[in-house]
Formats: structure tokens, C-alpha cells, sequence
């Protein structure tokens, strides 16, 4: 199982963010938090390798909290040290 430390999911935060405006130019899936939270775990999803199995599946119209949730779900046993990854989701649209 891959793992993510938290200078990486930091930088992965911050870069998504500085690209805010062009991801969601580009990506018009519903507001700037679900969109930018969709790409965030596209990444996550990428990044650590996730199987079918392992990427999360949604019912109905994923929100910004179902995004969220999916993210910290699949960060849960995949961090190399113990880590407030809420604080970079918070940052993401600001």
C-alpha cells in the first residue's frame, strides 16, 4: 500500500489551489469547493495507486462534504505519520 506524508499532501493542497481558477475553468462540475475537492481526490486516487476496489463510489450527486469525506477516508491508513489533512482541505478555497 502506498503512502502520502503530510509535505506532500501539503504541496498537492497548495498547488491545486494556486490553480483554482484554471482547474475550474476547465472542470465545471459544480461549486469551486466540490470542484476543487473532486480534483483533490483525483490525485489521491492516482498518487497512491488506488484500485478499483479502493476508490471510493458515490450515490447520487457527490458534494463538497462527500468529497471530503472520500478524502480523509483514503488518508485514514495511508499517511506516513499521523497528520491534520482538514486544515489543508479548509485552505483549498480560501
Amino acid at each position: 500500500m502506498n503512502e502520502i506524508s503530510e509535505e506532500k499532501f501539503a504541496e498537492i493542497c497548495e498547488k491545486i489551489r494556486s490553480d483554482r481558477e484554471i482547474i475550474c475553468k476547465h472542470n465545471p462540475i459544480g461549486t469551486v469547493e466540490e470542484t476543487l475537492l473532486w480534483m483533490l481526490l483525483g490525485v489521491l486516487i492516482s498518487y497512491l495507486s488506488l484500485s478499483e476496489i479502493e476508490t471510493p463510489c458515490f450515490t447520487g450527486k457527490p458534494t463538497a462534504e462527500t468529497y471530503r469525506q472520500a478524502i480523509l477516508f483514503i488518508l485514514k491508513d495511508r499517511k506516513t505519520a499521523d497528520f491534520d489533512a482538514e486544515k489543508y482541505l479548509e485552505k483549498l478555497h480560501e
